[in-house]
């Protein structure tokens, strides 16, 4: 997920007549969060990383592979997902077609962050950093909720009908 300095400016309630007025940030600076998560169980791991090229990715993903209760990857394809970093580290992955957030749990999880971190001006990138830290802290401690919000019935239904032997390519 991208986390810029161009805020977000939601609609809001006020009295018919009453001008609302909101504080706007424009600003192109941007840090990643990466996140990965298992709907089954609701683990959730995440990763700060400065840009999304292949190279950068690849670390990522290189030390979530000695995680345990990473066994596979769904990506979106996008271009940072393709490159020859991303397809050094083995693992079984599913690419999935572009503009297709349906199909992927954790941009579920997105959107409740960006609703977490509101239209809020923040006077640096670090303070948006530091904003979102304590909201992925709580995520991760509530499995629960994490599977709540991501573990689809048909996903779920899909992973538990897997045969014992079948690996996801």
């Amino acid at each position: 997920m991208r986390l810029g300095l161009w805020n977000a400016v939601r609609k809001v309630w006020a009295p018919r007549g009453v001008a609302v007025s909101r504080e706007v940030q424009i600003g192109r600076s941007y840090l990643y969060v990466a996140v990965a998560l298992d709907p089954m169980t609701g683990q959730l791991w995440w990763a700060w990383q400065q840009n999304m090229k292949g190279e950068e990715m690849a670390r990522i993903r290189g030390a979530w592979a000695e995680e345990p209760g990473i066994d596979g990857w769904v990506w979106d394809g996008a271009g940072g997902h393709k490159g020859a970093d991303m397809q050094a580290i083995e693992a079984p992955q599913v690419v999935q077609p572009p503009y297709a957030p349906e199909l992927n749990p954790v941009e579920r999880f997105f959107q409740e962050l960006r609703r977490a971190l509101g239209d809020r001006v923040y006077p640096t990138l670090e303070a948006k950093q530091e904003a979102l830290e304590p909201i992925l802290r709580a995520w991760q401690a509530d499995p629960e909720r994490v599977k709540q919000l991501c573990g689809w019935r048909w996903i779920r239904k899909a992973l538990t009908d897997l045969p014992a032997d079948t690996q996801v390519i």
